[in-house]
């Protein structure tokens, strides 16, 4: 039984940390299923899921720190000219934006310009899990999500 409620665990915090990078992944309705066949202790679930899509947000630093050394590439998904434009959104607004990160499309793209932007790691994690901005609001739809499932 232990060993099913380890496996339930890890699979939703997967599913949230790829929920939370660039690769379309639904980490909702593993939650929702989850909370509706009562496996897991809701906190639990909650914060498994947070920490998930929060270290997500950090792979996707790490990528757009990385991201401009395959520019010249053929494969490269973005072109010059938007990267341009997310840089200077970025440069405009600050790390400020990064509030805005828990939100669905746009949420995962500006922790990548972050990285782009060679925001440092130590201000980026600050934002992202220590002051929490990113984890409080991505916990919060979490925790939205469950208390509406189950009641």
């Amino acid at each position: 039984m232990a060993d099913n409620a380890a496996m339930d665990y890890l699979l939703l915090f997967t599913s949230a940390l790829l929920a939370a990078t660039l690769i379309p992944a639904q980490s909702e309705a593993v939650l929702v299923g989850l909370l509706l066949n009562g496996q897991g202790a809701f906190w639990l679930l909650i914060a498994v899921a947070t920490l998930g899509n929060t270290l997500g947000s950090v792979i996707n630093w790490w990528l757009g720190r990385y991201l401009e050394h395959f520019q010249d590439k053929r494969w490269f998904p973005v072109k010059a000219a938007s990267l341009a434009r997310a840089q200077q959104w970025f440069q405009r607004y600050g790390w400020g934006v990064l509030l805005l990160s828990w939100l669905p499309i746009i949420g995962d793209p500006l922790t990548v310009v972050a990285g782009v932007m060679r925001m440092p790691l130590l201000p980026f994690v600050a934002v992202v899990a220590v002051v929490a901005v990113v984890a409080v609001a991505k916990g919060g739809r979490y925790g939205v999500l469950g208390w509406m499932v189950m009641g």
